[in-house]
């Protein structure tokens, strides 16, 4: 059967898109269009290349500290703390010079001109360069300039570029995202709150609801993490583990107080991610609401964090599962 492959945007999640081109490579599936957006656009790239299995290769083999030495940090640039050169050099090397017109798969990278606020569908030129691109998310990584365009990451107007693939000769499209609710579930509906301070029980109250979500949280990734056979001290923790009182006994006696301790542990680059996904979440839902594919694969947008680039390993595996089993339920 004939497919054309949607991969969308969210950082390190994007390791899910390997895994699910393997399983579409097991079952018999014959690809012949990829449309790619950041994480997307890059495993897109090496996939039409037919470079995958040398860059999952690479990617599994990746520790914490080399991916911090490949992220390039900058704290002088004034557009992006993230210059990336180092893994799109490493990426290069592994396409070894492809063009985007010399590939046996149609491929189309998809980024964001922030001056004219427009897409650019990369479809010539140097694969290595669209991907460059493409991953550029605004204000964490700097952006790119190709032929006068200040270009940034395509997730910002289109996170699931289904459209580029329309033109295909394929029986169905399956578009992976990476934008999917959070794996603790939760309502999508607009929350009416007041910014009247309430009394310490109550927010203590919800803010213990919101720390049993993120042990859940935790306990999702931990058994991701048994996929990649890596063991973390959070790995037994049990499905309903309460949230003792004395977790919450030495926090400020106030809320506004304690709003300034919250928003002191949220790092600059973890909420500009955060931002940017949300986002990119809302127009993921409008966009495919217009244009959905015949199979939607859908990652928890908080599997992994954005720059967990370490995790190769049991994001390809929790690709691999969710694929399959959206196929199965797809009947494909």
């Amino acid at each position: 059967m004939r497919a054309a492959v949607v991969l969308g945007s969210g950082g390190a999640r994007g390791y899910a898109h390997v895994g699910a081109l393997e399983v579409l490579a097991e079952r018999g599936f014959e690809i012949v269009s990829i449309a790619g957006t950041s994480m997307g656009a890059l495993v897109g790239g090496v996939a039409a290349a037919g470079k995958l299995d040398a860059y999952t290769e690479w990617a599994r083999s990746l520790t914490q500290r080399e991916v911090w030495r490949l992220l390039d940090l900058s704290i002088t640039s004034p557009n992006g703390a993230i210059r990336a050169e180092r893994i799109i050099a490493k990426v290069g090397e592994i396409l070894d010079g492809a063009t985007i017109e010399s590939l046996p798969i149609p491929y189309t990278a998809v980024a964001t001109d922030i001056n004219a606020r427009r897409e650019v569908w990369f479809q010539r030129g140097p694969v290595e360069h669209a991907i460059r691109a493409s991953i550029a998310i605004p204000g964490v990584i700097t952006p790119a300039v190709i032929n006068g365009r200040v270009l940034v990451d395509g997730g910002l107007i289109n996170p699931i570029p289904i459209e580029p693939t329309a033109a295909s000769s394929a029986d169905l499209t399956i578009a992976i995202s990476l934008s999917g609710m959070r794996a603790t579930g939760g309502a999508t509906t607009p929350v009416k709150e007041s910014s009247e301070p309430v009394s310490r029980e109550e927010w203590t109250t919800r803010l213990r609801r919101s720390a049993a979500e993120v042990l859940e949280s935790e306990r999702i990734r931990a058994i991701t993490s048994r996929f990649g056979g890596h063991s973390r001290d959070h790995d037994h923790l049990p499905h309903d583990q309460p949230i003792p009182p004395e977790a919450v006994a030495d926090l400020p006696q106030t809320p506004s107080e304690a709003l300034v301790v919250r928003s002191a542990d949220v790092g600059l680059v973890d909420l500009l991610n955060m931002s940017f996904e949300t986002m990119s979440a809302l127009i993921s839902r409008y966009r495919m609401a217009s244009n959905p594919p015949d199979v939607l694969v859908t990652v928890p947008s908080n599997a992994v964090r954005t720059l967990d680039f370490h995790r190769a390993a049991e994001m390809i595996e929790l690709g691999r599962q969710l694929t399959t089993e959206a196929l199965d339920h797809a009947g494909y």
